[in-house]
């Protein structure tokens, strides 16, 4: 068994299963112990790794293991969805998945090359992740500091460092547990684990923000409405009617409809049916916000608008899915929409930076549009002024996969960060209402038309990650890279 164990093609297919096993630690599963032992196996093949290229290849092989186990949701919108051919979704699917491998691959490699695998291994791996939040203009899904929201004492540490620096944490578990399993420090390795986990559960236990008002009485719409349907001219009017029947079925004085709830271009909404919506909204001495497709100057934006008793305001969502939203790089890869997929409004504008916080139902209401909620960076600029935060989504994109779980945990992320509330209103699911300590309040069952009603409490304040960001993890990254670099050149 030793013999077969050194076998260098056994170590990549078990970083590959250690990759696959990793992902337990995020929704729907939230075993967020098997995060960390998976890094933690990862951890030990690179240190007993004999060099550089051979950590490189472990990691690579880690990543697409966990890549591929946890967002292989990507096929069924491109297959399903997007009408692509099985075998070009499922190589455009692999692609992305080697494309996210490169970056444990890296990780592995630079570690490797430290002469303290262990120390440098947590601090690449959350920087790595960081950069892999912004290059491209990013795709930061699966950030193991994820995998421990909301259960883990770690997640303590979400409004101080944000997801980053519990990705640093995560992984500098791991490589506690594999120092305490393999070096004669095990009781130190053991301490300093048991300190790090007591910290988090301490920081868990403090009111980082306030409430301020009175809670506000909240309806979140779910309509159901199949994504194969959903922009398809026959089915407009039955849409338009759901939700019309929805809005008015609730006496809540903030009402939300999901992600472009009505399909289709905002200037065609009859007056008429706005006007319904509006008079039921102030009837509550309330408002009502809806997803559609705004025109404006030649340009289309995927946005929410509201109507009711406060004066109508807009949100445009700025940061767009690449290939989803707009084509990066249009003349080189056109072809692929004009002959592979048929997915709408793939060439929209972004909204603008520094929107501010809509002013309804009494509230100051952080809106963000699906994909946009997993930049925590981006959802403080509407903080702390702010007194809320409402995700509007669409995962129908992505079928009865583990998506939307994902992006329901991302949001849990978000409320902790900020310590608001976050309110979610989805086509199919999750529609939920999450409180400022990131746990399920209220949830609608996943492809069920339906309304979610409950009620919502407005806070205020600063929790340290809206006031410093991401600088704070990045100063404690630095730190630590810096003292690497400083011993490497001692010695």
């Amino acid at each position: 068994m030793s013999r077969l164990f050194h076998s260098d093609h056994f170590r990549l297919l078990f970083a590959t299963l250690l990759g696959s096993f990793s992902v337990l630690g995020f929704a729907p599963f939230h075993v967020f112990p098997a995060t960390i032992v998976g890094i933690a196996g990862l951890f030990y093949l690179w240190q007993q790794a004999p060099g550089a290229k051979q950590a490189a290849w472990l990691g690579f092989f880690y990543g697409l293991g966990f890549f591929i186990s946890g967002i292989y949701w990507i096929y069924i919108s491109l297959h399903d969805f997007g009408g692509m051919p099985w075998w070009m979704a499922a190589f455009s699917t692999f692609c992305l998945c080697a494309f996210l491998s490169i970056f444990p691959l890296l990780t592995g490699w630079l570690s490797k090359r430290s002469s303290l695998v262990l120390f440098s291994a947590p601090l690449l791996w959350a920087l790595s992740e960081w950069i892999r939040g912004w290059i491209f203009t990013g795709f930061p899904w699966l950030a193991i500091g994820y995998s421990q929201t909301p259960n883990s004492p770690l997640a303590g540490f979400l409004p101080v460092t944000g997801v980053y620096g519990v990705s640093l944490l995560t992984a500098a578990a791991a490589a506690l547990l594999v120092l305490a399993a393999t070096r004669w420090r095990r009781k130190l390795a053991l301490a300093l684990l048991v300190v790090i986990l007591i910290s988090g559960a301490l920081l868990k236990m403090l009111p980082w923000t306030s409430p301020v008002g009175t809670p506000v009485s909240i309806a979140l719409l779910q309509g159901n409405i199949s994504q194969d349907l959903k922009w398809q001219q026959g089915e407009l009017q039955r849409t338009l009617d759901i939700y019309h029947q929805l809005a008015t079925d609730t006496a809540a004085k903030l009402i939300v409809l999901p992600e472009t709830a009505l399909p289709m271009l905002s200037q065609y909404v009859s007056a008429d049916y706005l006007a319904s919506l509006e008079a039921h909204a102030r009837n509550q001495q309330g408002d009502l916000l809806y997803g559609v497709v705004e025109y404006e100057n030649e340009a289309f934006y995927n946005s929410m608008l509201s109507v009711g008793s406060s004066p109508r305001q807009h949100y445009r969502k700025t940061h767009l899915v690449p290939f989803g939203e707009f084509i990066p790089l249009k003349q080189v890869f056109g072809w692929i929409y004009r002959d592979w997929l048929n997915i709408p409004l793939t060439d929209l504008a972004r909204g603008g930076f520094h929107q501010q916080p809509l002013a309804i139902a009494g509230q100051k209401v952080a809106v963000n549009i699906c994909y946009e909620d997993v930049f925590g960076e981006e959802i403080i600029h509407q903080l702390p002024q702010a007194t809320l935060l409402v995700n509007t989504s669409n995962d129908a994109w992505y079928g009865q996969s583990t998506a939307a779980y994902q992006h329901l945990q991302i949001s849990q992320a978000r409320a902790l960060e900020t310590g608001r509330m976050m309110l979610r209103a989805t086509n199919t699911g999750a529609t939920a209402i999450i409180d400022r300590n990131g746990e399920v309040l209220a949830q609608l069952p996943h492809f069920r038309t339906g309304i979610l009603e409950g009620e919502a409490q407005g806070y205020a304040g600063s929790t340290p990650y809206i006031l410093f960001g991401n600088w704070l993890f990045l100063l404690i990254t630095a730190s630590g890279l810096l003292y690497l670099l400083w011993r490497g050149k001692k010695k």
